[in-house]
């Protein structure tokens, strides 16, 4: 395997049972084995994806100092900008080589605290930036629940089972910029080896390559999806609650070439969370002989709050 394999959503979405379950065990086989694919026939349309760069490269492209001015520290960085080199990769001490937005979810009911879903930070020099960052948002949110639903099926679940753990989820949509390279980095890449915190992610085509998954056989492979796909991964959290049924595949973003120093990259993960009362216990149907049970119960909030540290966002007060 040298890419990831591709998937196609109209398959799952379509009113042939043999279609479905043919997506139902692609999408299984491929999580299972190297924990990404490429997915097509999504809900993101190309003038959406098109507006959405546009309105990223027009906000990192504003002055530091105006930047800065939507940086909320006090929210752990979930919301507004953070800024250039101030988040690691856990187990790391070098910054990123990366700027990022985030935008978070903004639920449907009032029951739930400010404290746990922050207003999202508008930006007042560009007028569409929110609206069309929001708009991306629910299309990835949709798209992720039907990705979510097959897995499901191929757990042996009922085929909602995660919708009421992610209507309302604490969700984030990361536009990030990797700035040019403007002399040697001294040990620190675009983005260091990691795995994903949240139950899957999907990422949006950057605008260069880089991105490179860890096989099995410790092997780097390029992700390279076709123009028109999302990649999307399994997170930590869905690894240990299919007791790493699932795999949580390590990746990375590689600087590039030296003479390719001068160009930036751009990237929009959209890191798919559930309610922070989620129990990530291992699932029963996970767990046999073979596969002891591998973690402690907790719930999907209390692990963000460790990994959150861990990286650096936020301070432990715990």
């Amino acid at each position: 395997m040298n890419n990831i394999p591709s998937v196609d959503l109209a398959d799952f979405l379509s009113n042939d049972p043999a279609r479905k379950e043919k997506f139902v065990h692609e999408l299984g086989k491929a999580y299972e084995e190297i924990g990404f694919v490429s997915l097509k026939n999504h809900f993101l349309d190309d003038k959406l994806v098109e507006d959405l760069y546009r309105e990223v490269k027009d906000f990192f492209d504003l002055p530091t100092d105006i930047k800065k001015k939507y940086e909320k520290p006090e929210l752990g960085g979930q919301r507004g900008y953070v800024s250039f080199g101030k988040e690691h990769a856990k187990g790391k001490t070098k910054g990123d080589l990366k700027e990022f937005w985030h935008f978070g979810q903004e639920p449907d009911s009032e029951e739930f605290s400010k404290e746990e879903y922050p207003e999202n930070v508008e930006v007042s020099e560009l007028p569409e930036f929110n609206a069309t960052g929001m708009e991306a948002y629910r299309m990835l949110e949709k798209t992720g629940v039907y990705v979510l639903r097959a897995l499901a099926l191929h757990l042996g679940l009922e085929e909602t089972y995660f919708d009421k753990w992610v209507r309302n989820g604490t969700s984030i949509l990361r536009p990030i910029h990797y700035p040019p390279i403007t002399e040697k980095p001294e040990g620190a890449v675009r983005a260091a080896e990691h795995g994903d915190i949240n139950l899957i992610t999907l990422l949006m085509g950057a605008s260069t390559g880089g991105l490179q998954v860890l096989r099995k056989d410790g092997v780097w492979i390029d992700a390279i999806p076709a123009e028109d796909e999302l990649v999307i991964n399994v997170g930590d959290m869905l690894e240990r609650h299919t007791n790493n049924k699932l795999r949580s595949t390590i990746h990375r973003v590689i600087n590039p070439p030296q003479e390719q120093w001068h160009t930036p990259r751009y990237s929009i993960p959209f890191f798919m969370h559930p309610r922070a009362d989620m129990p990530l216990d291992c699932l029963e149907v996970c767990i046999d002989e073979e596969h002891p049970k591998a973690y402690d119960d907790i719930t999907a909030g209390d692990f963000l709050y460790q990994r959150l540290v861990e990286i650096g966002l936020i301070k432990d007060e715990k």
